[in-house]
């Protein structure tokens, strides 16, 4: 099969198309053949830097999949061959990605992709919908009647979780950049703001009576989680997708802190049949009309990978970039 390598870290120029042999399902796993994938700043990040699980970098990257189901193991009975499924599955701790004509992917990891969407749409969403997900339903458990603050309206994951948190009850508050204003409006947020001109004591006042957010889900991070904790309420929550460097303001306000890494089943091997459960319950939403995901309108081929990071790279893309077979 045709396949998109990396043989070290480095810029795009490092991607290199070859030839591999296909892969065979083994106990617990299935072949899908690839139809799309999408790309996330995680797949940038293992090109081009040192990360935790580089000594174990696949030579295939980018994990989110939509496809077709080829070959199953005989002990895989909740899928079975011409199934279209999508997944977050592998492009990480030496395990081949989708940035080839076939993947071999862990079933548990899997669900069937939404019936309403294409399998460009569908690969936009494992990443961003499970993270979404891990941190709002699992971590802080919003529930309706809660006032959410979600940071980064129009990113990956900050569109997916407004439109869940709204799918669970909460009244939801919303930053973004003006530059993406008439995006941010179609997300379905009761209040957005403009994080260039408004402060926090601006907005807290004004959707909180001052009394600040019971929840807070920051997926901008870096500098803006100071934002994040000025911003919530005594006792109340804060998750963040990225590290955190000065914890002082947790204590000072007794704060609830998550951090959300989606990574951890295929890195560490553990509850991989969570991912599966959220992506059937994200498929249902989808097909419901509640969940819909944004892509960017570029067109790019998984041979074209290298265009499609520096495409993400300027800035310029609005919703998910996504790669298609």
């Amino acid at each position: 099969m045709k396949a998109m390598i990396i043989k070290e870290i480095g810029s795009t120029d490092v991607f290199q198309l070859v030839e591999k042999a296909k892969p065979v399902a083994k106990a617990g796993h299935m072949v899908v053949e690839v139809k799309a994938s999408s790309v996330n700043p995680i797949d940038t990040m293992l090109r081009s830097i040192e990360l935790p699980w580089s000594t174990n970098l696949p030579e295939v990257l980018h994990g989110d999949v939509a496809g077709i189901v080829v070959e199953v193991a005989e002990d895989v009975s909740n899928f079975k061959i011409g199934d279209e499924v999508y997944g977050m599955a592998g492009g990480i701790n030496g395990v081949d990605g989708a940035l080839a004509e076939f993947m071999l992917v862990d079933a548990r990891l899997m669900a069937m992709k939404p019936k309403t969407l294409s399998m460009k749409q569908a690969a936009a969403l494992p990443l961003v919908a499970i993270t979404a997900y891990e941190a709002l339903v699992q971590k802080m458990n919003v529930k309706a009647g809660d006032h959410v603050l979600i940071h980064g309206a129009t990113g990956g994951v900050g569109h997916i979780a407004i439109q869940l948190a709204k799918v669970l009850g909460a009244k939801v508050t919303a930053t973004y950049s003006p530059a993406n204003e008439a995006l941010a409006k179609t997300l379905g947020a009761d209040n957005l703001v403009d994080y260039k001109t408004e402060s926090v004591a601006d907005y807290v006042k004004d959707h909180t009576a001052g009394v600040g957010f019971d929840k807070i889900f920051d997926t901008v991070a870096g500098d803006n989680i100071e934002k994040s904790f000025e911003a919530a309420k005594y006792n109340g929550h804060v998750a963040t997708i990225l590290p955190i460097a000065d914890p002082l303001q947790i204590a000072l306000k007794s704060l609830s802190f998550h951090s959300i890494l989606m990574l951890i089943p295929l890195c560490h091997g553990i509850n991989q049949e969570s991912h599966g459960r959220i992506l059937t319950e994200i498929a249902e939403l989808v097909d419901a009309g509640k969940i819909t995901p944004i892509i960017d309108e570029r067109n790019f081929s998984i041979w074209e990978v290298a265009k499609a990071h520096d495409y993400l790279a300027s800035g310029k893309a609005v919703g998910k970039v996504t790669l298609t077979a």
